[in-house]
């Protein structure tokens, strides 16, 4: 017996793009610097102003 057979083969390829990655890193890591920061702010020189 002799089976025909179709094999379809399929190459998928995940594009990764780094500089994306690593600009939104830098982005969102200087947001939670500047929240920080605020909040430091508040901390040292707001929050003694009401005692």
């Amino acid at each position: 017996m002799s089976r025909n057979v179709d094999v379809e083969k399929r190459n998928v390829e995940t594009k990764n793009d780094v500089s994306k990655v690593a600009s939104t890193f830098i982005k969102y890591t200087a947001y939670l610097i500047m929240f920080f920061g605020f909040l430091w702010f508040l901390v040292q020189f707001i929050f003694p102003l009401f005692q």
